[in-house]
């Protein structure tokens, strides 16, 4: 067994909202230098951050961020396995397989991240409309956790989304329930990879327009052609027109003949 595989480690960290997770996984790759190699879900809002390094090192990233995780009181479980064996792999979150689902740079990269947790998907809706109309923020996606939870995800400059959360968790609270919410200043990569950033967002998505779409649509016109019954009833208006006149004109000649 070599002295890299013998030092190493892998630390688990399970809360009970993805904001949460997003926070003790940014505390655990700020505070020892490890490696987020990205996050489970199992359903009714559990979610698992899961890190790799030396051993020394993944122990003081999980006592950091359990530390987190208990502060917020959302933390469930936290776990630390020194030299794991290979075939564990199959049942964790790998980087290389992260990484292989990343199609571009996103276009958000080092702006701060804001997250909003609700249980339901209109009250998320709501907080994404009123944080959108209040702060010069920007929609990066969204998250699903089970059990009706969701997570708005935004980004920008720090000052704009703590505005845009403050503003959020009203807008939330008054369509249904507010679960949780996190701000991270400056994600590190490690975190960048593992956020879920929709595709509308990739370098190599399509342009994105500057006006939203109108609603309601505005379709060009289209003159109907006119139906071959009116067109037949004109012809039979116009022939008996006709042969009305030619009898009225008949009659006034016998009528000027018999004076």
């Amino acid at each position: 067994m070599s002295n890299i595989h013998a030092e190493s480690a892998i630390g688990l960290i399970s809360t009970r909202s993805f904001p949460a997770m997003v926070g003790t996984a940014d505390m655990m790759i700020k505070s020892a230098a490890v490696t987020l190699v990205g996050y489970e879900k199992i359903g009714g809002g559990y979610c698992t951050a899961v890190i790799r390094g030396r051993f020394p090192d993944v122990k003081l990233a999980v006592a950091a961020g359990a530390e987190v995780a208990e502060q917020m009181d959302e933390l469930i479980c936290q776990s630390v396995i020194s030299r794991p064996f290979p075939n564990l792999d199959a049942v964790l979150p790998i980087s290389d397989r992260l990484l292989a689902q990343i199609v571009g740079k996103s276009k958000l990269s080092n702006l701060a991240i804001g997250l909003l947790e609700t249980r339901g998907f209109p009250p998320m809706v709501g907080a994404m409309d009123a944080m959108l109309k209040t702060a010069d923020v920007y929609v990066a996606g969204y998250e699903k956790t089970g059990s009706g939870f969701c997570t708005a995800i935004i980004r920008g400059t720090v000052s704009n989304v703590t505005i845009a959360l403050d503003v959020g968790m009203s807008a939330a609270e008054q369509i249904g329930e507010l679960r949780s919410i996190m701000v991270i200043p400056r994600p590190l990569e490690d975190l960048e990879r593992t956020i879920p950033t929709a595709s509308y967002w990739l370098e190599t998505a399509l342009v994105i327009p500057e006006q939203p779409l109108a609603i309601p649509l505005r379709l060009p016109q289209v003159v109907n052609a006119p139906l071959v019954e009116v067109e037949v009833v004109e012809v039979e208006v116009e022939v008996e027109t006709a042969q009305l006149t030619a009898e009225l004109e008949a009659i006034e000649r016998r009528s000027i003949d018999l004076s």
